[in-house]
């Protein structure tokens, strides 16, 4: 089962970071919260790792539509995007809202999962847009 979408870059992690909050934003979804894992993990267990950054985001409309078909989805929201250093490249994985219907087996949640999806993939495409324009950018 695929339950996420993904795209690697080869910009700056602070600047793919930006321009994924932008990008969702762009598309009606708010940034509920944003968890820093490597600073986390080192405080908490003294691990440390690679940045890793995961950003829930939640569209309010369709969020509200999700709960008032089915309250329980509450424990699939927000959509998660997590953003992570891989080498020199930046990972954005964004989680599949598909999974609201699957999980949920509420076939009545599908359109509203298929919204989710499109507006997801919607700032995805917009990253990578930004992430092609930078990189064609060349500085004297």
């Amino acid at each position: 089962m695929v339950y996420e979408e993904s795209i690697i870059l080869t910009l700056p992690f602070d600047d793919v970071l930006t321009n994924v909050k932008a990008a969702l934003a762009a598309q009606g979804f708010g940034t509920l919260t944003e968890i820093d894992m490597q600073a986390t993990l080192l405080a908490k267990v003294g691990k440390e790792m690679d940045r890793y950054v995961i950003v829930g985001a939640c569209n309010p409309k369709l969020a509200s539509a999700a709960l008032d078909v089915e309250p329980l989805v509450g424990v699939l929201l927000p959509c998660n995007v997590v953003v992570r250093a891989i080498d020199d490249r930046v990972s954005v994985d964004a989680m599949d809202p598909g999974l609201m219907a699957t999980m949920s087996g509420r076939a009545d949640l599908q359109p509203i999962a298929d919204e989710a999806r499109r507006l997801v993939n919607a700032a995805l495409a917009q990253v990578s847009a930004v992430a092609e324009q930078a990189q064609s950018i060349v500085v004297p």
